[in-house]
């Protein structure tokens, strides 16, 4: 491909009107395309979401005339860097995304290559049928980039790899045309190289890609190349380079595979699997289908004292046939126990006689039945310990096994906690040999490592010979780059000694291109590069993947030595500053996930499906413009503030994203700089001063409610201040709750105190829901005392208000200090007030104040926590509650989901012995403070509430209480559904006898 044309924004605005779909080039979405969840950095020169095939088509025409590239894209979590170049990004996420056919009979599936693999199995469920390559990224991970990186996961030992089960594509060449691929029998294969052949100049094409790779698998010396210089067969993850090993072993070129068995028909399919997006564009894809996994899945976590010692372990357990064998090591566990999400989900862990953490080999014995699942599981741990392998050895089942995936899963993720420039890096991560020598290479490669005075993580898929291992190093360093270029070319020595692949799953990129002349021989490489030539003459399609590739250690993400001013931020940051802190995001793309694998992050992103809404790329825009940004403040900045505009600081981030990103923090911090350097906005102001400006109006609330309760009127007062027309404005009551407690006479108790901390909402609007739950409270036997103190400062931090936030704060720690303790706790009626005791307040007041804050946030509980509490120490019982039957469907809290539990709250509820309570799978609801009120973010609202919650609420017959703490979250249900949603306060309240 000779140098590429200029192409303007002009050129690029007239290529916008071709498309049906989406073409970006400003600087905001190329920089949000820059980067995967690799290593690397590089600007697109622009972003095309495109609607059709027709689109894909114009954009190769476009490409070709240019002489510039396309990189297909699917959900960006690439670790090699496949989807970082300087051409245009064509991002297929958002609108190839049909399941096409469903063929229960003959077991495949027709898909686009946007369909996400999770999603794709539960649409197969009910047939009972099963995709079977399962990456870690599977929630988000789509179908387009499994087949492009060969994509596999910890279940490989029974179903392969993607290519094993890529029946058929449709595609788009290099020319523009269109073509199949699949099966071809011998003498159906030998026509078309006959008719290819006898089209002389006229041949197409798709006629010259099979006459050239013929002619490369025909010729006796290739194929000697090939099979003495790929990696070993009995490798089942391969993927360096284009896969000819695999088209030499197919019926025109051999009887049997390279394992012995027959060989299959020829089939391309084979070839563009693991091809990463190099030599066409797929468009649709044909899957095989297994039939779903034995309905038992029982783990055994085998505790070991070592990495040799699980690695040992891992072929004994090979004999018992398992679904996977999975590697945890001490490392990724101590990163875990500082992530509230995976804390939990590490509860089977048992530490080292010394205290340190294991290394722990999980091995799935799935089968139909639990009685076989334990007789296996005794018979294979005895085994273990009689060869002296082992010392811990729980079985777990059900919603155990969920917990534990979830965490090895996230091992990435949690890589990323890593506090300060040093990190986890994926660099020679995707190393695969026989798992017989894996634990002598594995042996070999620390000793590497111990030799330059490194360490590095193992996890992963231990029982196919592919652990993933990352050192740690410092990319922002001279010596980081001298040792990322290092690690690489000796590993890929060692690799090569033990005939492995470079590449088991994650794909060669940009990362691994350079070396693989080194892993099969300069000969097969230039095989590679005849591959490439002759599907993609002009070079269009992903360029410098797996051959022509630049040098490793160009385009990382990080420069040398690369310098940035400090920054002196409201918030702190635990033991990081603000960049580093957004530079946690690894990429991982966790927050893609849709409504339909649940949880909460990010639903802006659930709802509209733009990378520019995932919390991924809050985190990347901050840390771009913090590190490059030419402006002395470098936060005054509208790129940020643009793709902050969807962040609701629903905390959904912090409670779900691996890394413990907490995107509302970063957002809370940035919008006050921004503050400083432009002002407040009036509307920002107002809801900032919610508590001033009710308590203001609550001296004639009649007014208030007059102007709020009738439409026009309503209508009017909420243009004025920039909120939505027909968004609904919560009433005042006719007195606060401060005024009844104050005036009122309550009940002498002799039982514990509770101190009840009386929010600005509960104060003003839901003071209905604050006296039965103080009422509850002293029928429960408890002494209530609203103590002296100020609001909760929620509305502040929610519009960036950090100054003024940070004296509430520190108001509240000083009069509630020396009253607040375990026997005396502060209880909270509102989530998202109470728990800004635990969540901000320590990282917001002076550092005098810091240790104070701490133990006030030990004690500051939700009104539902505390019950909880008190039900566990036998205070409260069922006997004090209606035995009446009731259904309860229960919306959570998003800052109760990410900083505490909803357990509290089931439980509470279910007390009355006959109170059946039901979590609604909904994220957030899309109100989040003030966010669902103001008018450009209405629709959006409507949208995330529409997602799961609004028809899981409709569906509900009258007699079913429905149940939320959040009082955004009962509006926002009244507003979609005209349902009224209970606290769960109330509805004890209503329970008690």
């Amino acid at each position: 491909m000779t140098a590429p044309l200029s192409v303007t924004n002009s050129d690029l605005s007239l290529l916008a009107k071709q498309l049906e779909g989406e073409l970006h080039f400003d600087n905001t979405m190329r920089t949000l395309y820059a980067t995967d969840a690799s290593a690397y950095r590089e600007m697109p020169l622009a972003v095309a979401i495109p609607k059709s095939e027709a689109d894909i088509k114009t954009l190769i025409r476009y490409a070709t005339e240019k002489r510039i590239s396309l990189i297909p894209r699917t959900a960006g979590t690439s670790l090699a860097g496949q989807v970082v170049g300087n051409g245009i990004v064509v991002d297929v996420s958002r609108n190839f995304t049909k399941i096409l056919e469903i063929n229960a009979a003959e077991k495949w599936v027709h898909v686009q290559p946007g369909v996400v693999r999770d999603e794709l199995n539960m649409a197969l469920k009910p047939y009972g049928l099963y995709f079977g390559p399962e990456t870690s990224t599977a929630n988000r991970a789509m179908i387009g980039g499994m087949v492009g990186n060969n994509s596999c996961g910890s279940n490989s030992i029974v179903y392969g790899s993607a290519r094993e089960h890529t029946l058929e594509v449709k595609a788009i060449l290099a020319d523009g045309s269109d073509a199949e691929f699949k099966n071809i029998t011998g003498a159906d294969f030998r026509n078309l190289l006959t008719s290819a052949q006898q089209k002389n100049g006229s041949a197409t094409l798709l006629d010259k890609i099979y006459l050239k790779t013929n002619e490369i698998l025909q010729s006796p010396v290739n194929q000697d190349e090939i099979r003495r210089n790929f990696p070993k067969p009995s490798i089942g993850r391969r993927n360096t380079g284009y896969a000819l090993d695999m088209l030499l072993h197919t019926e025109p070129y051999s009887n049997q595979n390279a394992l012995g068995e027959p060989a299959q028909p020829f089939n391309m399919c084979s070839l563009i699997a693991g091809s990463e997006g190099t030599l066409c564009f797929l468009t649709e894809i044909k899957l095989n289908l297994v039939p779903l996994p034995p309905k038992t899945q029982g783990l055994v976590c085998v505790h070991c004292d070592t990495i040799d010692e699980a690695l040992r372990a891992t072929i004994l357990t090979l004999k018992y046939q398992p679904h996977a064998v999975e590697l945890i090591d001490d490392y990724v566990l101590e990163c875990a126990a500082t992530n509230a999400e995976q804390k939990k989900n590490a509860f089977f862990v048992k530490n080292k006689p010394d205290g340190k953490y294991p290394a722990i080999l999980v091995v799935d014995l799935s089968r139909e039945t639990k009685e076989e699942v334990e007789a296996l599981s005794t018979e294979m741990i005895k085994e273990l310990q009689d060869a002296g392998m082992g010392f811990h050895f729980p079985l777990l089942f059900g919603d155990d096994t969920k917990k534990i995936w979830t965490l090895r899963k996230a091992g990435l993720g949690l890589l990323g906690n890593i506090p300060g420039d040093e990190k986890a890096v994926a660099v020679i991560e995707d190393t695969a040999v026989d798992v017989y020598d894996q634990p002598d290479y594995i042996r070999d490669f620390n000793e590497i490592l111990k030799r330059h005075g490194m360490s590095a993580v193992h996890y992963a898929h231990a029982g196919t010979g592919e652990i993933h291992l990352r050192p740690i190093i410092n990319l922002k360093t001279s010596e980081g780059h001298r040792q990322f270029r290092m690690i690489a070319e000796e590993i890929a020595n060692l690799v090569k000694k033990y005939d492995g692949s470079l590449s088991g799953e994650h794909g060669d990129g940009r990362l691994r291109g350079e070396f693989i002349p080194k892993m099969v021989g300069e000969h097969n490489y230039q095989l590679f590069k005849d591959i490439k030539r002759v599907w993609d003459p002009n070079n269009i399609f992903n360029p410098g993947k797996i051959v022509d590739t630049a040098p490793m250690d160009t385009f990382l993400r990080y420069e040398a030595d690369q310098q940035t001013p400090e920054f002196k931020t409201y918030f702190r940051f635990q033991d990081q500053d603000i960049l580093q802190h957004a530079e946690q995001c690894n990429g991982s793309g966790d927050c893609r996930k849709t409504q339909m694998s649940g949880g909460t992050m990010c639903p802006s992103f659930m709802a509209t499906r733009n990378e520019k809404d995932t919390t991924r790329a809050r985190a990347n825009i901050l840390r771009e413009m913090l590190t490059r940004s030419p402006k002395e403040n470098r936060f005054d900045n509208k790129e940020i503030k643009e793709v902050y505009d969807l962040c609701l600081a629903c905390k959904g981030c912090k409670g779900e994203c691996p890394s413990n990103v907490d995107v509302a923090k970063l957002k809370m911090e940035f919008l006050q700089q921004y503050h400083d350097a432009n002002g407040i906005p009036l509307r920002s102001w107002l809801v900032g001063n919610f508590s001033k400006m009710t308590g203001i109006a609550s001296y004639v609330p009649w007014a208030y409610n007059l102007v709020f309760k009738n439409a026009p009127l309503r209508k009017i007062a909420n243009t004025m201040v920039g909120f939505h027309p027909e968004r609904t404005m919560p009433l005042l009551h006719s007195t606060t709750l401060k005024k009844w407690y104050d005036q009122r006479k309550a009940t002498k108790s002799t039982g514990r105190r509770v101190y009840l901390f009386c929010d600005e909402f509960t104060n003003y609007n839901d003071v209905e829901i604050g006296k039965k739950s103080i009422l509850t409270l002293e029928k429960l036997g408890y002494e209530v005392i609203i103590p002296k103190h100020a609001p909760s400062g929620r509305p502040q931090l929610s519009k960036g208000l950090l100054k003024d936030a940070k004296k509430i704060a520190e108001e509240n720690i000083n009069l509630l200090k020396d009253i607040i303790s375990y026997d005396t706790p502060l209880v909270g009626i509102e989530p998202s007030a109470i728990l800004t005791f635990r969540d901000e307040y320590p990282d917001l007041v002076s550092d005098e104040l810091v240790e104070e804050s701490k133990k006030l946030a030990q004690n500051a509980l939700q009104f539902d926590e505390f019950i909880s509490r008190e039900i566990e120490l036998k205070h409260i019982s069922k006997d004090q509650f209606t035995k009446e039957k009731r259904l309860i469907k229960l919306h959570g809290h998003c800052q109760q989901k990410a900083i505490s539990s909803m357990i509290p709250t089931k439980k509470m509820l279910s007390l009355p012995e006959n109170y059946n309570v039901q979590l609604i799978p909904s994220g957030c609801c899309g109100m989040a403070g003030s966010f669902g009120y103001e008018k450009e973010h209405y629709d959006i609202s409507m949208q995330i509430g529409e997602l799961v919650l609004f028809p899981a609420v409709r569906q509900q017959p009258e007699e079913v209480i429905i149940a939320a703490p959040g009082t955004s979250c009962r509006h926002q249900i009244h507003d979609g559904t005209g349902r009224h949603a209970m606290h769960p306060a109330e509805i004890l309240w209503e329970a008690l006898v």
